[in-house]
Parts: structure tokens; C-alpha cells; sequence
């Protein structure tokens, strides 16, 4: 087993008292979310398309327990079915990245000095783009859906991955194993395979999670925009842009979903953050 490999698959990672009460209520928060896309029911949401103009902007309270929006329906339905969507997004948008990042990142490291600076140039091009541009960018040439959205975060956030894997692979390939495998004249592909691909990935599932939750945001911002998801979809971002006219009369139409967007960033961050101390063999206390 490879060293890079040994080590993610030897790290072992549990919420004790050391923990610290910021990466156990990340985790807590995150197993809600988890809940809320795998089985909405499970945390009592019901319907989040049934409305009744009878109960429409109603606050918060014991019948509806994050107030209801302008056609009556229950925020708190369409919030925690919101997070399917929302998530849906971000995780296809971060596989996405991650599996072109990891491929152009291989060929720029294995290339000639040539191939390597120009692909390493055109990483750095896309990275001095704003996310949000780029992927608008993207969007005006493509049109607007959740597709098209899911591609564009993808493309706009792929620089992250192709980068660590660049340096990771110039790294790995003046290893000595790898010098031993081209001795006994092993082909270029079973090297690539077999002991340069193994110990490139190691970081790559740490810097996922923390791009996870910006994928999540950039789709909510993209949406609020009217690029993604439209109306009446539960999805984050929509709802923003729908409740954003009713923030003077009903706030919690508009700023609960966000809230939502915010704690699933956060809790994103700080358990990918935990995650890379773990790696790199730091602790956090």
C-alpha cells in the first residue's frame, strides 16, 4: 500500500470531549443535513409545494416552525427538502471538479516541462477569475438549469484540484519507488496507476469537503440569480430570491433558507479543516 494512501486510510477520526464544541456541532449539523436529503420525513417536513393562501406570511410558531411564505407553504418543509437540491448541486458540481481537476492535474505533472508550464499557466488564469464570474461566464454561453449550473461550478472550481494534484504528482514521480518501477521496466501506465495515482489523491478527499461547501454557496448565489433551480423548486438559493421581497413583512421567508446555506458552509469548512490538520498531521484542540 502506498505511504499517501497508508496514511488517509490509517486516520482515524471520532467526536470526543477533545474535540471541541465547534467540529462536534459541524458534525451534528452535517448528520441533520444528511437526514434532510436522504429521508425529508424523518425530520417531520411535509409537503413543500402545498400552499394555502389562508396561511400565507404567518411567523413563526408551533403550527409552523419557520413561519410560512407568501403562498402559504411551510418554510420549514421547503428548507429541509431545499437541502436535497442544494446538495445535489454542490456534490455534482465538486465530482465534477474533481475528476477533470485530477486529470489535468496528472497530465500537467507527468507532461514535458512545455505542457506542464502551459497547463500550470492555465490553472492560474481560471484561479484569478471570481468563481461566480467564471461561472456566469459559463452559463451565458451554455444557458441557465441545473445542469448547466452544475457544470459551470465544476469548471470554475476544478483549478483547486488540478493544482494539489500538479504538485503532488511532480512530487511523487521523483520518488524513489517510481524510479525502481521504470528499472524493471514497468509500462508508463502501470506506474501511473499503481504508484503515482494512489499517493496523489491522499489530499484530494480533505479539499473536496472544504470545496464542497463552496460549491453549495456558489449554487445558491448562482440561483438567487435565476441560474439554477426556478420557482416553486425547494431549493436554497430560490427561495432566497423569492423571499427577499418579503423581508420587511415576513423575515423569516427570506433569512431562514439562508441561515441554512451559511451553518452547511461553515460546518463544510470547519470539518474540512479538522480533516487537514488530521492529514497533515496536526491536532486541533
Amino acid at each position: 500500500m502506498t505511504p499517501a494512501l497508508d496514511r488517509v486510510r490509517g486516520t482515524r477520526w471520532t467526536v470526543t470531549p477533545r474535540t471541541g464544541p465547534g467540529i462536534a456541532a459541524a458534525v451534528a449539523y452535517l448528520t441533520l443535513v444528511a437526514i434532510a436529503v436522504a429521508a425529508p420525513g424523518a425530520l417531520g417536513a411535509g409537503d413543500p409545494l402545498a400552499a394555502n393562501p389562508l396561511d400565507a406570511l404567518l411567523p413563526p410558531s408551533a403550527a409552523h416552525w419557520f413561519g410560512t411564505d407568501q403562498l402559504g407553504r411551510d418554510v420549514f418543509d421547503r428548507v429541509v427538502h431545499g437541502a436535497r437540491a442544494s446538495l445535489a448541486i454542490g456534490v455534482a458540481a465538486t465530482a465534477v471538479a474533481v475528476g477533470a481537476g485530477v486529470l489535468l492535474g496528472l497530465l500537467a505533472g507527468l507532461a514535458h516541462r512545455w505542457a506542464d508550464e502551459a497547463l500550470a499557466r492555465s490553472f492560474d488564469a481560471l484561479s484569478a477569475f471570481p468563481l461566480l464570474l467564471l461561472a456566469l461566464l459559463f452559463i451565458a454561453l451554455a444557458g441557465t438549469g441545473t445542469l448547466s449550473l452544475t457544470i459551470a461550478i465544476g469548471i470554475a472550481t476544478l483549478p483547486h484540484y488540478a493544482r494539489v494534484v500538479r504538485a503532488q504528482t511532480l512530487r511523487v514521480r521523483r520518488a524513489g519507488y517510481v524510479s525502481q518501477a521504470v528499472a524493471f521496466g514497468r509500462s508508463r501506465a502501470g506506474i501511473v496507476v499503481r504508484h503515482v495515482l494512489p499517493n496523489v489523491l491522499g489530499p484530494i478527499p480533505v479539499v473536496a469537503v472544504i470545496g464542497l461547501g463552496e460549491a453549495v454557496l456558489a449554487a445558491a448565489g448562482l440561483s438567487f440569480l435565476g441560474m439554477g433551480p426556478q420557482p416553486p423548486s425547494p431549493e436554497w438559493g430560490a427561495m432566497l430570491a423569492e423571499g427577499r421581497n418579503y423581508l420587511s413583512v415576513a423575515w423569516w421567508s427570506g433569512i431562514l433558507p439562508g441561515v441554512a446555506v451559511t451553518l452547511t458552509v461553515i460546518s463544510l469548512t470547519v470539518t474540512g479543516r479538522r480533516l487537514q490538520a488530521r492529514f497533515e498531521g496536526r491536532d486541533l484542540r
